[in-house]
């Protein structure tokens, strides 16, 4: 009789702690996806406030996918819409609930892992933080207690803020190296981390779900990438069905010149280098026939605006 209190006081306690919880999660998580209310990754979360079902292209990864694909161009030259969910140095558990997060308002019909991040390991730990803060707001918002509103107490959810220039960073600096061998054939295949091919297959399933494909892409990066994790980036490509685009492979179609197109000596893209890429994809893009050519509809009359924008500070330089 004893035990049986015990063990209900400990699930009424358990209960009662969850409840606590899951208030404090509805009143730290952040009211508008700017910085000002607490967001984090302003530019990443951008796309929650893009209008809903607008996005067809959504990229994921980390500094390589936002350094490297400019939504603007693709815009510009095919009319199709793309957001970039890059962060610097992101992880895969990062890189999944960021997707999740889209998915609540995008139906993207081509969604596109930037494979730099598959290799980067995710620790034990932050595995377990992410899969709870995504449940509870709390653990990840909890220093907003010191810029806490009424807003936070009285008012709802409401995104408003998206980024010009669709999570893609603009970088004109010229730090340029030589060209180099960096994708000398080898056979062996570098070792992704299991935990990862795991985030991988969670993120295929979301896309398969969702009714979008799912494509593997290696962005140019002598610094980052070799033939060793191209082999093991295909191998799991053919494994899960996936097609993969390896930049790094596609000189002839991307010319590249290391001695110009990179902002940091070959690790990643500039702005010019970023171009060629987003051409050669804009291209890829087209043949699949999965997308809409949006420029004259009226209701994406924002992205032209947008453009102007965009194309005023590229041409200033």
């Amino acid at each position: 009789m004893v035990k049986t209190k015990r063990v209900l006081a400990l699930v009424g306690f358990l209960a009662g702690l969850l409840g606590i919880l899951v208030g404090l999660s509805a009143l730290f998580v952040p009211k508008n996806n700017m910085s000002e209310f607490g967001m984090e990754e302003v530019t990443a979360n951008g796309i929650l406030g893009e209008r809903e079902n607008s996005i067809d292209v959504l990229v994921l990864g980390d500094s390589e996918a936002y350094s490297s694909i400019t939504p603007m161009d693709l815009w510009r030259d095919k009319g199709y819409t793309a957001y970039v969910c890059g962060t610097s140095s992101q992880t895969l558990d990062y890189t999944l609930e960021l997707f999740i997060r889209a998915l609540e308002n995008q139906k993207p019909k081509v969604v596109i892992l930037e494979t730099d991040a598959i290799y980067r390991e995710v620790p034990s730990q932050k595995a377990i933080f992410t899969r709870l803060a995504n449940h509870l707001a709390v653990f990840r918002y909890h220093n907003r207690w010191k810029t806490l509103s009424w807003n936070d107490f009285l008012g709802e959810t409401h995104f408003t803020w998206t980024d010009d220039w669709k999570g893609y960073r603009y970088y004109a600096t010229i730090s340029g190296t030589n060209p180099g061998e960096y994708m000398k054939p080898v056979e062996t295949a570098a070792e992704i981390p299991e935990r990862n091919i795991r985030y991988v297959k969670e993120i295929q399933r979301l896309c398969q779900e969702n009714g979008a494909r799912l494509v593997f892409l290696s962005a140019p990066s002598q610094v980052n990438w070799n033939y060793a994790r191209h082999n093991g980036i295909q191998a799991l490509a053919q494994e899960m069905g996936c097609e993969y685009l390896d930049l790094n492979l596609k000189q002839d179609q991307i010319p590249i010149d290391w001695s110009k197109d990179t902002r940091d000596k070959g690790d990643h893209l500039n702005h010019f280098g970023a171009v060629k890429v987003t051409h050669y994809l804009a291209g890829w893009l087209e043949e699949t026939g999965l997308l809409t050519d949006h420029r004259n509809d009226e209701n994406y009359a924002k992205w032209n605006d947008a453009l102007k924008k965009y194309e005023a500070v590229v041409e200033k330089g």
